[in-house]
């Protein structure tokens, strides 16, 4: 199974990918853990994106799917998840020109659907530990005391980039930019849309009933 998870920022895409590759044995591809990987280990492609980082600039198209392609025509048999890739429509053409000699192509493609009300709800209420890096949420997951961590009594923070202000520029970043691309999928008939809405556990049930249903 050759999956792309999209949807908005808080529509739970990092849970519903660990709960995928646990439950059907896939691969995880991370943009984020791969561009990181490629600079750890100082291959020609990461001291690329490196200097680009380093001046401040987004790693360009052409780079990502470059590494984004690697990591994909290494995968396993059984199969794997793309996360936060592609980000846009140009990445997702780039991709499928990439795999079209290969037997690496995405099968299916799932997209969690979520409010705005809602992403805006959850990524405003997370607070995280700065020492263990614990995350929870003020509602959803409080800690057993209010404002500490359970594991090492921190203080929990709310990040820069969770308030309601940036939350909502990257909903609209993401409807311009990230929306398209299930638009472009949509028009190969390889998108099973997901409410997203509800709690994890309800949400993930619905994945695996889908993605059941596919297998079959």
């Amino acid at each position: 199974m050759r999956m792309v998870l999209l949807g908005a920022p808080g529509a739970g895409k990092g849970t519903h990918c660990k709960r995928i590759v646990d439950q059907y044995g896939l691969l995880h591809l991370s943009s984020g853990d791969i561009l990181r990987r490629e600079r750890a280990e100082g291959s020609e492609l990461g001291k690329q994106a490196q200097g680009y980082m380093d001046a401040g600039a987004l790693v360009p198209d052409d780079l990502i799917v470059e590494m984004m392609s690697k990591a994909v025509k290494a995968a396993p048999a059984s199969g794997y998840v793309l996360d936060g890739f592609p980000r846009t429509v140009n990445q997702a053409e780039a991709l499928d020109r990439s795999l079209e000699d290969g037997d690496a192509g995405i099968d299916v493609v799932m997209n969690l659907l979520v409010d705005d009300g809602v992403v805006v709800e959850r990524i405003t209420g997370r607070r995280s530990c700065p020492q263990c890096g614990a995350v929870y949420h003020v509602v959803n997951m409080p800690p057993k005391q209010e404002g500490v961590c359970d594991h090492d009594g921190a203080a929990l923070v709310q990040r820069p980039d969770d308030t309601a202000e940036v939350v909502k520029n990257r909903l609209a970043t993401y409807y311009e930019q990230t929306k398209p691309v299930v638009d472009y999928y949509r028009a190969r008939r390889t998108v099973h849309d997901v409410d997203g809405n509800a709690d994890a556990d309800a949400v993930a049930a619905l994945l695996f009933e889908k993605l059941d249903a596919l297998k079959g």
